[in-house]
């Protein structure tokens, strides 16, 4: 079986078992009451997150060996940008769920702002410098191409590799 297919099943066994735990695992907070219209929009939400989480899980599994062999001689980052990949899948299922167990909760938000918000930046940066650091030798060749003058002839830029 192929790797896409695997990694599409085990996003479904666990993608679905998570979107009818949500609301077991964080209980909706009595403070929150949808309306008719709203309560579809936030089931599709939650299961597309559920979804999320369930290919996080089979990125966890399987990307880290695709991650590792395309960061070349930037190994030490394909660790860092699988992990920051892998949490921003799978973060947005406890995040919402956590939301809507906290309510208005200030305490309860603000720990939801450190433990979500804040390591997704973090994990935003992580790929980010990663996306350079797998990427030096082309960057290298549009800056070289960038800074040479056509006119001299000792200028050999070396092409950018795609």
């Amino acid at each position: 079986m192929k790797t896409g297919w695997k990694m599409l099943l085990i996003a479904l066994f666990s993608g679905i078992p998570a979107f009818f735990l949500g609301p077991i695992i964080w209980s909706p907070s009595p403070d929150i009451q949808l309306t008719q219209t709203q309560m579809p929009f936030m089931i599709v939400l939650s299961a597309v997150e559920a979804l999320a989480f369930g290919f996080g899980v089979a990125f966890i599994l399987y990307g880290r060996r695709l991650v590792k062999h395309l960061a070349g001689s930037a190994g030490k980052a394909a660790g860092a940008m699988h992990g920051s990949l892998s949490w921003i899948l799978v973060s947005w299922w406890p995040h919402d769920n956590m939301h809507i167990h906290n309510a208005l909760n200030i305490n309860g938000l603000i720990v939801i702002e450190y433990l979500f918000h804040f390591t997704l930046m973090v994990a935003g940066l992580v790929i980010t410098y990663s996306f350079f650091a797998f990427f030096k030798p082309a960057t290298e060749g549009i800056e070289a191409a960038e800074t040479c003058v056509a006119d001299r002839p000792d200028c050999h830029p070396s092409p950018a590799r795609p």
